[in-house]
């Protein structure tokens, strides 16, 4: 086992307690710190109490549920990625959990090996990210600016903070104003994989996006029926 001294910290919030045993003590194997809770309420009175790297989230929990504690968590903290790991395996729970705020959804039974994979994707995005805030880098189309740096965009009179997963949609569009940029491209880029899951997660963001700019009458995201989308400046 590594030392967890300089580990990456995960918040892991789980009630069944057989479940958690065995998560947490892979997840050490692998080396990183777990700091575990068994329901979203005693989670979030602790959440300010460490530096979580990502957070592991079951849904249907006593106190407060993975759903309610995704968007208080959200409210507090912008960057951090979600990644929900439950029985729930509906459609519209996958994508009610994206509409909190969630980066990504595992559905139980999973392997250990496949949720290291995905935890090592959300951390391997977040020192890539961190790494280019050294940069000072802004984007401008239309009456909108996206201020990648700081994960803000400004819309009109209307500023809104971004997710990372947002701040770098927005900035693959930007980046290809009056270009189709093609769904799978985006997928990969961003989600690390063109499932069909993850291509509902992206229509989430499209339209969470297009509320963001719907001040900005100068610009819009059209959707190209079966390809992708583009940002246009009229």
């Amino acid at each position: 086992m590594e030392s967890q001294a300089n580990s990456p910290t995960l918040l892991y919030v789980e009630d069944d307690k057989s479940l958690a045993f065995v998560t947490r003590d892979n997840l050490q194997q692998f080396g990183y710190k777990v700091i575990h809770f068994e329901n979203g309420q005693t989670a979030l009175s602790n959440l300010t109490s460490y530096k979580f790297d990502l957070c592991l989230l079951d849904i249907m929990m006593p106190k407060m549920d993975g759903f309610e504690l995704a968007k208080r968590i959200r409210e507090i903290n912008h960057d951090v990625p979600i990644l929900f790991l439950s029985a729930k395996a509906g459609v519209d729970d996958r994508i009610q959990g994206f509409k909190l705020g969630a980066d990504d959804y595992l559905t139980k039974p999973f392997s250990m090996e496949e949720l290291r994979l995905k935890i090592e994707v959300f951390l391997k995005r977040n020192r890539v990210w961190n790494q280019s805030k050294n940069m000072s880098n802004q984007l401008k189309i239309g009456n909108s600016i996206l201020d990648y740096q700081n994960q803000l965009l400004y819309s009109g009179a209307v500023q809104t903070k971004l997710t990372l997963r947002e701040t770098l949609l927005l900035e693959h569009l930007f980046s290809h104003a009056n270009q189709i940029v093609k769904r799978e491209d985006i997928l990969m880029r961003i989600w690390g994989d063109d499932s069909y899951f993850n291509g509902r997660s992206l229509d989430v963001f499209v339209s969470r996006i297009r509320k963001y700019l719907s001040g900005d009458t100068s610009i819009e995201i059209e959707n190209i029926r079966s390809i992708g989308f583009r940002l246009h400046q009229t």
